[in-house]
């Protein structure tokens, strides 16, 4: 995205009311463009095609096709369009398959305004946000299926590189790290970019997860 280009998004509910709040509030900010709603699964994937939004809010319990169907053919479309998964339920059963279908974020519907915002701007430049509440029962899980070894885990991987894993774990922002770090946000962004490439990995949040399994992080 351009740098001052505005960010498009679609926002996708089954709840009308809520869809008019949303954008009756994003559209106060010059720098968001509400490109269009959904009332359903379908109808986001299709305007997804349509609109190419950057970001998509998406509830993930709706008729015809849920949230994180959705979000599976939305990603598979490659358009670019990143997913927060804007929802009421914290549930197992909704947390772990949406971010696995590849939502960038998972939100709460209690999470407040200004807070959307701003998640929406992280989500465009490529990081993450999750509820803190979400976020801890991620690390619960994650750890409880970590394995105690971690030998070989690091071994091509710079000190440099280790101490951005950790910070992007905690969920520091690209400028947080290279404020702590003393470095630009462009190297900051170059050094996620080798890290995904050495692990394999897709984006920040598989990075934060790969981090807690191996013990990378204090969760303490």
């Amino acid at each position: 995205m351009a740098e001052n280009a505005r960010i498009k998004v679609l926002i996708v509910d089954d709840h009308q009311v809520v869809r008019q709040g949303l954008r009756t509030f994003l559209e106060l900010h010059d720098d968001i463009e509400v490109v269009g709603e959904a009332g359903d699964g379908v109808a986001a994937v299709e305007m997804v095609r349509q609109h190419q939004p950057d970001v998509v809010l998406m509830d993930l319990v709706m008729p015809r096709l849920d949230g994180i169907g959705a979000t599976r053919q939305v990603k598979a479309l490659n358009t670019g369009a990143k997913v927060i998964a804007l929802t009421s339920f914290t549930e197992d059963d909704k947390v772990f398959p949406a971010i696995q279908a590849g939502a960038s974020s998972y939100l709460l519907k209690d999470v407040s305004p200004d807070d959307l915002v701003e998640a929406i701007r992280a989500v465009s430049r490529g990081e993450a946000r999750l509820h803190p509440n979400i976020a801890r029962k991620l690390m619960e899980q994650v750890a409880a299926q970590a394995s105690p070894k971690t030998e070989n885990v690091s071994e091509d991987l710079t000190e440099r590189e280790l101490d951005v894993i950790r910070l992007v774990a905690k969920g520091q922002s690209n400028q947080a790290i290279a404020q702590e770090l003393y470095i630009s946000e462009k190297t900051v962004k170059t050094h996620i970019s080798n890290i995904l490439g050495k692990l394999n990995l897709q984006d920040r949040t598989q990075l934060a997860i790969y981090a807690i399994k191996h013990k990378m992080v204090d969760l303490g």
